[in-house]
């Protein structure tokens, strides 16, 4: 079970996402944009940050980047929209430590996992 950071702008999603994970006892604290997402990880930890790319305020590249530049050592996941490899190295090159495309398929809490496992 894990600590989770999810920053996504659209209630949707994040409340899908949310339940999803928290149905896999994972606890689920949300953030609606890369500023909030920024302030919240330098106040607590949290083993997994799922970032939103495209997002109002600060988006997931400029977030992911001040985390990195701050210290942060935390796994941080893109979770974009594009599936493009450009924007998948664009997540990487801002500092991601990996990326899921959306929309999420069936196997999302299966991927999460894995990534947590592979980051302990």
């Amino acid at each position: 079970m894990a600590n989770i950071l999810l920053v996504e702008d659209d209630p949707l999603i994040s409340r899908m996402l949310t339940l999803r994970l928290s149905l896999r006892d994972h606890t689920v604290t949300p953030a609606e944009n890369g500023q909030e997402a920024l302030e919240m990880a330098q106040a607590s930890p949290f083993d997994l940050i799922l970032m939103d790319m495209h997002m109002p305020v600060m988006d997931g590249h400029v977030a992911t980047r001040k985390l990195r530049e701050a210290g942060y050592v935390g796994l941080i996941v893109a979770v974009t929209a594009s599936v493009m490899s450009q924007e998948s190295d664009a997540a990487i090159e801002s500092g991601c430590d990996n990326y899921i495309s959306k929309p999420v398929g069936d196997d999302f809490e299966q991927q999460v996992e894995a990534l947590l496992a592979a980051h302990r």
